[in-house]
């Protein structure tokens, strides 16, 4: 059993809500990216997501399109985040994923990214650019090094092809709450929460909510919806704006929020 599924399944017979959180790799520079990692830990993340800086993000927002560019400049590369990786998990045993695009992944070669990063002790990838149809690239590599390999939904996701994505998808399934791209803004949830409702139909995986949340009130009201709510582009303004205490106290009021929302 995954990390990931453990962690799930822990919050499941404890009746919690997970919260996911996104760092980006190398802002500002990798040793930040540690120190805001744990802290979020510290402050109450169940996982965390650490994405790997690309210069052409297709799902990224301008928050997190603004601090990859600065990554980038500052020297942060793929290699780099399996350096951070490996760092982590001397220091803590929470779930690590990477997120990621299929460029970076082919020019490291696929074999060599999924071992890599095995061997430093990640637990899952997500690559958004990558759709069910050409999934076979990763899927059999993750399966080969134990890693995850996150699917997604999204409110267009018709049935016929939730079933299919069900099918493939370990650890969460990943629901994007809102067509676009990451950011913090207004969202109805219950458009992606129909479509979770579905998903529930075909498969037991988790189901994480992301998209639009950076506060505990949004939080709470995506909650209702799945099993656990993601937070990338809230906590990278914190940072950007912050420091590592912005990170911290922004996760603190989440994780509460999330927990008063049970009561």
């Amino acid at each position: 059993m995954s990390r990931i599924t453990e962690t799930f399944k822990t919050l499941r017979q404890t009746g919690r809500k997970g919260l996911i959180v996104y760092i980006t790799g190398g802002y500002p520079d990798f040793e930040a990216t540690l120190t805001a990692v744990l802290a979020a830990e510290e402050a109450g993340a169940d996982i965390i997501e650490i994405g790997i800086p690309f210069s052409d993000p297709m799902a990224d927002g301008p928050v997190i399109q603004k601090v990859a560019s600065y990554a980038l400049k500052a020297g942060a590369t793929t290699a780099k985040a399996v350096e951070l990786v490996k760092c982590l998990r001397e220091k803590t045993n929470i779930p690590l994923l990477v997120m990621t695009y299929i460029n970076p992944i082919l020019q490291y070669g696929v074999e060599a990214f999924m071992q890599d990063f095995a061997k430093a002790g990640l637990d899952g990838i997500i690559v958004p650019d990558v759709p069910m149809e050409e999934a076979a690239i990763l899927e059999q590599p993750c399966k080969q090094t134990g890693m995850d390999f996150i699917q997604f939904v999204a409110p267009t996701t018709n049935r016929e092809r939730i079933a299919a994505i069900s099918k493939q998808a370990t650890g969460f399934i990943y629901c994007v709450s809102t067509t676009g791209v990451t950011g913090v803004r207004e969202v109805d949830y219950s458009q992606i929460g129909t479509t979770m409702q579905v998903t529930k139909e075909y498969s037991d995986t988790p189901l994480a909510i992301g998209f639009g949340i950076g506060s505990p009130e949004a939080a709470r009201k995506a909650s209702v919806y799945g099993d656990a709510v993601i937070v990338g582009s809230a906590v990278m303004q914190k940072l950007k704006d912050e420091g590592i205490n912005g990170v911290r106290t922004l996760v603190q009021s989440i994780r509460q929020g999330l927990d008063e929302g049970r009561e």
